[in-house]
């Protein structure tokens, strides 16, 4: 009697790990082919009189003695650096206190890299 209800538990057990296995699987699925949506509506183009790409463009600007990257608006912080302006070449500097263009985020995390401590 207390094998039958020990083979009862283990098969209980079991199905209830597989469900749990299985939900999470889909919930992964699901979390991932969101994520993959969002990421393609980014890269979407808007169509007016003529047509727009969405805008990758950023700059480098001096805030406090150190860089900030802004968006395209040159308002917007897009991420804040520890890199000094004191600790870069000359000419570096002057470009930045212009506003240094970068055209998309893999310069932007090109520079930061080279740049970075």
């Amino acid at each position: 009697m207390k094998k039958k209800y020990s083979i009862h538990f283990l098969v209980a057990t079991f199905i209830c790990l597989l469900a749990l296995t299985i939900a999470y699987q889909m919930s992964y699925h699901h979390a991932k082919m969101r994520l993959k949506q969002e990421v393609q509506k980014e890269h979407t183009s808007v169509t007016t009189d003529g047509e727009a790409f969405r805008s990758d463009t950023y700059y480098l600007q001096e805030l406090n003695g150190f860089i900030a990257v802004y968006q395209s608006d040159k308002k917007t912080i897009f991420e804040y650096t520890n890199i000094r302006m004191e600790e870069l070449p000359k000419e570096l500097v002057k470009e930045i206190k212009e506003g240094k263009k970068l055209p998309n985020l893999e310069a932007v995390y090109g520079f930061l890299e080279n740049y970075s401590s």
